[in-house]
């Protein structure tokens, strides 16, 4: 059995051992460029480039059917073992590979542990749901506490209210600038929504023999008229004077 090489640092001491597979190891990556060179990634030699990685558990099945000159991923012989073993569930050769881990306690009875991909030759460990669900969740909470940091700030910018009850407006119309840009861009989305809204459809006519009621405006329209034909007209007070008196000396 192989045993992965250990690396001495520049003074004399062991490096840090790597966590132990099964513990959280998403923060870490492995690529052997060396052994990609040499041997091409498919489903036949993808087990030995895993097996080169911290993920793997040298205490498995799948290492136990390599001793054996078995291929470390035969079901036929894995479904008659019990303990930790992997299984390659999805394949998009050359490119994409991913490896379960996996706890069988029967020939049908398997229980999943953790996921492993492998992409375009970097092997990674898939993150739990329960952790993509928080970090989802904290992302969106630190977000919207932002957007009400922000909100909060501009409305104090805008006013408050003092001890009197009596609003009190800073006036800064002469300290902020108008973006006029940004008054084009919205007269101009404005305008195309009024565009593609259809145009309002006439009023519907009145039944025959219906008098509309006398509004405000139509009653001083009919009163103006009356005014104007009952009234005489005007005399130019310049023409209309009679003939011109002379002074009498």
């Amino acid at each position: 059995m192989a045993t992965p090489p250990v690396n001495q640092n520049f003074e004399g001491g062991p490096p840090p051992a790597p966590p132990p597979p099964g513990t959280d190891m998403t923060g870490i990556c492995f690529r052997d460029q060396l052994w990609l060179n040499s041997y091409p990634l498919d489903r036949n030699l993808v087990f030995d480039y895993f097996a080169l990685s911290p993920f793997y558990e040298w205490t498995c099945n799948n290492e136990q059917l390599r001793l054996r000159s078995v291929h470390p991923l035969d079901v036929s012989q894995l479904s008659k073992m019990t303990g930790i073993e992997y299984m390659l569930s999805e394949v998009m050769e050359p490119h994409l590979f991913i490896m379960r881990k996996q706890r069988r306690d029967g020939p049908e009875k398997v229980t999943p542990m953790l996921a492993y991909y492998i992409l375009d030759g970097s092997i990674y460990q898939a993150p739990q749901l329960g952790n993509v669900f928080a970090a989802r969740i904290g992302r969106a909470l630190f977000y919207i506490s932002k957007a009400f940091t922000s909100a909060a700030s501009k409305l104090e910018k805008i006013g408050y209210v003092d001890s009197d009850n009596e609003p009190a407006f800073e006036s800064k119309a002469g300290k902020e600038t108008i973006d006029f840009k940004e008054v084009k861009r919205v007269d101009h989305i404005l305008a195309s929504l009024q565009r593609k809204l259809p145009p309002a459809p006439p009023p519907p006519p009145f039944p025959e023999g219906y008098n509309p009621p006398a509004t405000a405006e139509t009653e001083t329209g009919t009163e103006t008229q009356q005014a104007g034909e009952s009234q005489p007209p005007t005399l130019d007070p310049i023409i209309d004077q009679g003939p011109a008196k002379r002074m009498k000396f």
